[in-house]
């Protein structure tokens, strides 16, 4: 089975990062249409991992006679189809990222409302928070959680 591409998407990067040019304004018209292209071609490579995990799926499904076989097979389906649940997650938050940036929020702490900052949103485009108020998050949560 194929292996899947990690939330965060820095490992493979597909992209140039952005250079800003002196004096630009954050978040321009240039720099929406970067993170646009990003969050469109990541949603594009998991699109296609889905088509090929249906692929496989239909490809490798055998009816084995050993019992044994048979149970690590359907256990390489879970694994795979558990990690499309994960990616289909995923695809609806990059949908999610794709409007705010339509409605001009992209980019902005959902938090504090300051700048996300363009190299946090190139290792994680899809951030709502800056790096402060998401390490706040995870330590209240951590509290709370246990």
């Amino acid at each position: 089975m194929s292996k899947s591409k990690p939330e965060n998407m820095n490992e493979n990067q597909s992209f140039t990062p952005y250079q800003q040019a002196e004096g630009e304004e954050y978040m321009s018209s240039e720099q929406r249409d970067h993170f646009r292209k990003i969050l469109n071609n990541w949603k594009q490579e998991l699109l296609d991992e889905v088509d090929r995990t249906v692929k496989n799926l239909k490809e490798e499904a055998s009816n084995f006679a050993d019992p044994a076989d048979r149970a690590t097979q359907e256990e390489e389906f879970s694994l795979e189809l558990r990690t499309r649940d994960r990616e289909r997650k995923l695809i609806k938050k990059i949908n999610e990222t794709l409007v705010s940036i339509e409605e001009g929020d992209y980019g902005y702490c959902e938090a504090c409302g300051i700048d996300i900052g363009i190299r946090r949103l190139e290792a994680r485009p899809t951030a709502t928070m800056c790096v402060d108020c998401k390490s706040l998050a995870e330590i209240k949560e951590k509290q709370i959680g246990g």
